[in-house]
Protein backbone atom coordinates (compact mmCIF):
# COMPACT_ATOMS: atom_id res chain seq x y z
CA UNK A 1 0.00 0.00 0.00
CA UNK A 2 2.79 2.39 0.90
CA UNK A 3 4.53 1.73 -2.44
CA UNK A 4 1.25 2.34 -4.27
CA UNK A 5 0.75 5.70 -2.53
CA UNK A 6 4.33 6.75 -3.34
CA UNK A 7 3.87 5.70 -7.00
CA UNK A 8 0.64 7.72 -7.27
CA UNK A 9 2.31 10.71 -5.65
CA UNK A 10 5.24 10.56 -8.08
CA UNK A 11 2.83 10.20 -11.02
CA UNK A 12 0.78 13.19 -9.82
CA UNK A 13 3.88 15.32 -9.40
CA UNK A 14 5.00 14.35 -12.89
CA UNK A 15 1.66 15.39 -14.40
CA UNK A 16 1.75 18.71 -12.55
CA UNK A 17 5.29 19.34 -13.78
CA UNK A 18 4.28 18.61 -17.38
CA UNK A 19 1.27 20.94 -17.15
CA UNK A 20 3.36 23.73 -15.64
CA UNK A 21 6.01 23.31 -18.33
CA UNK A 22 3.32 23.39 -21.02
CA UNK A 23 1.82 26.60 -19.60
CA UNK A 24 5.21 28.27 -19.27
CA UNK A 25 6.39 27.26 -22.74
CA UNK A 26 3.03 28.08 -24.28
CA UNK A 27 2.94 31.52 -22.67
CA UNK A 28 6.51 32.18 -23.73
CA UNK A 29 5.61 31.18 -27.29
CA UNK A 30 2.66 33.56 -27.25
CA UNK A 31 4.92 36.38 -26.03
CA UNK A 32 7.62 35.74 -28.63
CA UNK A 33 6.44 37.88 -31.54
CA UNK A 34 9.80 38.09 -33.30
CA UNK A 35 9.65 38.01 -37.08
CA UNK A 36 8.45 39.84 -40.16
CA UNK A 37 4.68 40.27 -40.28
CA UNK A 38 2.32 41.40 -43.06
CA UNK A 39 -1.30 42.59 -42.80
CA UNK A 40 -3.85 43.66 -45.40
CA UNK A 41 -6.12 46.66 -44.75
CA UNK A 42 -9.40 45.91 -46.53
CA UNK A 43 -10.57 49.17 -48.11
CA UNK A 44 -13.45 47.75 -50.21
CA UNK A 45 -16.24 48.76 -47.82
CA UNK A 46 -15.02 52.35 -47.47
CA UNK A 47 -14.45 52.72 -51.23
CA UNK A 48 -17.95 51.42 -52.03
CA UNK A 49 -19.60 53.70 -49.45
CA UNK A 50 -17.81 56.82 -50.73
CA UNK A 51 -18.61 55.95 -54.35
CA UNK A 52 -22.27 55.33 -53.50
CA UNK A 53 -22.61 58.69 -51.77
CA UNK A 54 -21.43 60.44 -54.93
CA UNK A 55 -23.26 58.31 -57.53
CA UNK A 56 -26.68 58.59 -55.87
CA UNK A 57 -26.64 62.34 -56.57
CA UNK A 58 -26.74 61.78 -60.35
CA UNK A 59 -30.06 63.28 -61.46
CA UNK A 60 -33.00 60.90 -62.07
CA UNK A 61 -30.87 57.76 -61.65
CA UNK A 62 -31.26 55.37 -58.73
CA UNK A 63 -28.48 53.23 -57.34
CA UNK A 64 -28.10 51.21 -54.16
CA UNK A 65 -25.08 50.63 -51.99
CA UNK A 66 -25.45 46.90 -52.67
CA UNK A 67 -25.13 47.50 -56.41
CA UNK A 68 -21.99 49.56 -55.95
CA UNK A 69 -20.51 46.95 -53.61
CA UNK A 70 -21.30 44.23 -56.15
CA UNK A 71 -19.39 46.10 -58.86
CA UNK A 72 -16.47 46.66 -56.50
CA UNK A 73 -16.47 42.90 -55.85
CA UNK A 74 -16.46 41.92 -59.55
CA UNK A 75 -13.51 39.94 -60.84
CA UNK A 76 -10.24 40.65 -59.06
CA UNK A 77 -11.17 44.11 -57.80
CA UNK A 78 -11.93 42.98 -54.24
CA UNK A 79 -8.59 41.24 -53.99
CA UNK A 80 -6.83 44.41 -55.11
CA UNK A 81 -8.61 46.75 -52.67
CA UNK A 82 -6.16 45.98 -49.90
CA UNK A 83 -3.30 48.07 -48.57
CA UNK A 84 -0.33 46.20 -47.18
CA UNK A 85 1.16 46.98 -43.78
CA UNK A 86 4.45 45.41 -42.77
CA UNK A 87 5.76 45.07 -39.23
CA UNK A 88 9.09 43.68 -38.02
CA UNK A 89 9.41 42.71 -34.37
CA UNK A 90 12.67 41.81 -32.62
CA UNK A 91 12.48 40.30 -29.15
CA UNK A 92 15.14 41.67 -26.80
CA UNK A 93 13.89 40.09 -23.56
CA UNK A 94 11.18 37.70 -22.38
CA UNK A 95 8.45 40.31 -22.34
CA UNK A 96 9.20 42.61 -25.25
CA UNK A 97 11.52 44.16 -27.78
CA UNK A 98 11.61 46.61 -30.65
CA UNK A 99 9.37 46.99 -33.71
CA UNK A 100 9.17 48.81 -37.03
CA UNK A 101 5.89 49.27 -38.91
CA UNK A 102 5.12 50.81 -42.31
CA UNK A 103 2.49 51.09 -45.03
CA UNK A 104 3.81 50.03 -48.44
CA UNK A 105 3.39 53.00 -50.85
CA UNK A 106 3.29 50.72 -53.91
CA UNK A 107 0.48 48.73 -52.31
CA UNK A 108 -1.43 51.95 -51.68
CA UNK A 109 -0.97 53.06 -55.29
CA UNK A 110 -2.29 49.73 -56.62
CA UNK A 111 -5.30 49.88 -54.29
CA UNK A 112 -6.01 53.50 -55.27
CA UNK A 113 -5.96 52.65 -58.99
CA UNK A 114 -8.16 49.55 -58.53
CA UNK A 115 -10.69 51.49 -56.44
CA UNK A 116 -11.23 54.12 -59.13
CA UNK A 117 -11.39 51.53 -61.89
CA UNK A 118 -14.22 49.81 -59.98
CA UNK A 119 -15.84 53.22 -59.41
CA UNK A 120 -15.68 53.95 -63.14
CA UNK A 121 -17.64 50.77 -63.91
CA UNK A 122 -20.61 52.00 -61.87
CA UNK A 123 -20.25 55.53 -63.28
CA UNK A 124 -20.41 54.30 -66.89
CA UNK A 125 -23.48 52.16 -66.12
CA UNK A 126 -25.35 55.12 -64.61
CA UNK A 127 -24.33 57.46 -67.43
CA UNK A 128 -25.64 54.90 -69.94
CA UNK A 129 -28.91 54.65 -68.00
CA UNK A 130 -29.26 58.42 -67.94
CA UNK A 131 -28.69 58.55 -71.73
CA UNK A 132 -31.37 55.93 -72.35
CA UNK A 133 -33.81 57.86 -70.17
CA UNK A 134 -33.07 60.93 -72.29
CA UNK A 135 -33.98 59.00 -75.46
CA UNK A 136 -30.51 57.97 -76.62
CA UNK A 137 -31.19 54.28 -77.04
CA UNK A 138 -28.22 53.58 -79.27
CA UNK A 139 -24.56 53.90 -78.47
CA UNK A 140 -24.85 53.25 -74.75
CA UNK A 141 -22.51 50.27 -74.52
CA UNK A 142 -19.44 50.60 -72.31
CA UNK A 143 -17.04 51.62 -75.07
CA UNK A 144 -19.40 54.23 -76.46
CA UNK A 145 -20.05 55.71 -73.02
CA UNK A 146 -16.32 55.82 -72.28
CA UNK A 147 -15.75 57.62 -75.61
CA UNK A 148 -18.49 60.14 -74.74
CA UNK A 149 -16.98 60.79 -71.30
CA UNK A 150 -13.54 61.30 -72.83
CA UNK A 151 -14.98 63.69 -75.44
CA UNK A 152 -16.97 65.63 -72.82
CA UNK A 153 -14.35 65.96 -70.08
CA UNK A 154 -11.17 65.59 -72.10
CA UNK A 155 -10.07 62.60 -70.04
CA UNK A 156 -11.02 59.00 -69.31
CA UNK A 157 -13.72 58.07 -66.80
CA UNK A 158 -11.08 56.89 -64.33
CA UNK A 159 -9.04 60.10 -64.67
CA UNK A 160 -12.20 62.24 -64.38
CA UNK A 161 -13.31 60.50 -61.18
CA UNK A 162 -9.83 60.80 -59.68
CA UNK A 163 -9.84 64.53 -60.43
CA UNK A 164 -13.46 65.50 -59.75
CA UNK A 165 -14.97 62.62 -57.80
CA UNK A 166 -14.85 61.86 -54.07
CA UNK A 167 -11.83 60.58 -52.17
CA UNK A 168 -12.46 56.84 -52.00
CA UNK A 169 -9.53 56.12 -49.68
CA UNK A 170 -7.72 57.90 -46.86
CA UNK A 171 -4.61 59.61 -48.18
CA UNK A 172 -1.32 57.76 -48.01
CA UNK A 173 -0.09 60.43 -45.57
CA UNK A 174 -3.04 59.75 -43.23
CA UNK A 175 -2.31 56.03 -43.19
CA UNK A 176 1.39 56.59 -42.69
CA UNK A 177 0.67 58.90 -39.75
CA UNK A 178 -1.42 56.13 -38.23
CA UNK A 179 0.68 53.04 -38.91
CA UNK A 180 4.26 54.05 -39.75
CA UNK A 181 6.86 54.23 -37.04
CA UNK A 182 9.18 52.34 -34.76
CA UNK A 183 9.70 51.91 -31.06
CA UNK A 184 9.46 49.35 -28.31
CA UNK A 185 6.80 46.80 -27.40
CA UNK A 186 5.72 44.69 -24.44
CA UNK A 187 3.65 41.53 -24.75
CA UNK A 188 2.01 39.29 -22.19
CA UNK A 189 -1.36 37.93 -21.03
CA UNK A 190 -2.88 38.66 -24.43
CA UNK A 191 -1.98 42.37 -24.35
CA UNK A 192 0.42 44.01 -26.79
CA UNK A 193 1.63 47.53 -26.02
CA UNK A 194 3.56 49.39 -28.71
CA UNK A 195 5.26 52.68 -27.89
CA UNK A 196 6.14 54.71 -30.97
CA UNK A 197 9.23 56.84 -30.60
CA UNK A 198 8.96 58.45 -34.05
CA UNK A 199 7.52 61.92 -34.43
CA UNK A 200 3.95 62.11 -35.72
CA UNK A 201 3.18 58.44 -35.15
CA UNK A 202 0.43 56.95 -32.99
CA UNK A 203 2.03 57.44 -29.57
CA UNK A 204 1.23 54.41 -27.41
CA UNK A 205 -1.15 51.72 -28.67
CA UNK A 206 -2.36 48.99 -26.32
CA UNK A 207 -4.18 46.13 -28.04
CA UNK A 208 -5.58 42.72 -27.27
CA UNK A 209 -3.97 40.03 -29.40
CA UNK A 210 -3.95 36.32 -30.16
CA UNK A 211 -0.86 34.53 -31.42
CA UNK A 212 -2.01 31.49 -33.39
CA UNK A 213 0.51 29.56 -35.46
CA UNK A 214 1.93 31.91 -38.06
CA UNK A 215 -0.80 34.48 -37.40
CA UNK A 216 -0.89 37.49 -35.08
CA UNK A 217 -4.44 38.79 -34.66
CA UNK A 218 -4.92 42.24 -33.17
CA UNK A 219 -8.47 42.19 -31.81
CA UNK A 220 -8.83 45.80 -30.74
CA UNK A 221 -7.57 48.38 -28.32
CA UNK A 222 -8.08 47.81 -24.61
CA UNK A 223 -10.82 49.76 -22.83
CA UNK A 224 -8.34 52.08 -21.15
CA UNK A 225 -6.43 52.77 -24.38
CA UNK A 226 -6.54 56.23 -25.92
CA UNK A 227 -9.36 56.86 -28.38
CA UNK A 228 -8.80 57.45 -32.08
CA UNK A 229 -6.72 54.38 -32.82
CA UNK A 230 -7.19 51.78 -35.53
CA UNK A 231 -10.78 50.80 -34.68
CA UNK A 232 -12.08 50.74 -38.25
CA UNK A 233 -9.60 48.05 -39.28
CA UNK A 234 -9.97 45.57 -36.39
CA UNK A 235 -9.53 42.69 -36.27
CA UNK A 236 -6.18 43.21 -37.98
CA UNK A 237 -4.57 39.95 -39.02
CA UNK A 238 -0.80 39.86 -39.47
CA UNK A 239 0.74 36.79 -41.08
CA UNK A 240 4.37 35.90 -40.55
CA UNK A 241 6.47 36.04 -43.70
CA UNK A 242 7.90 32.68 -44.57
CA UNK A 243 11.51 32.50 -45.77
CA UNK A 244 11.78 31.99 -49.50
CA UNK A 245 13.00 28.56 -50.51
CA UNK A 246 16.27 28.65 -52.45
CA UNK A 247 15.94 27.79 -56.10
CA UNK A 248 17.17 24.36 -57.05
CA UNK A 249 19.72 24.92 -59.78
CA UNK A 250 20.69 21.29 -59.98
CA UNK A 251 19.85 19.92 -63.42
Amino acid sequence: MKKTIIALLVLSLGIVAVLMAYRICGAAGDRDLSGEWTAQLDMSGQAAAMAYGWLRDIEAVSVSLEEVEARVDEGDRMRNLNIQVEMTMDETDRSGGTFRCSVLPESYDACYQAAYEAFAVSFRVLVAERLRMAGHGEGTDEEAVEALITETFGMSAVAYLMSCGPALLPSLEELQARYDGSGTYEAGDGILTRRFDTEGAAGTVTEQYIREGSGLILLGETEDAAAGGFAEHYPLVFMMKQPEEPENNIK
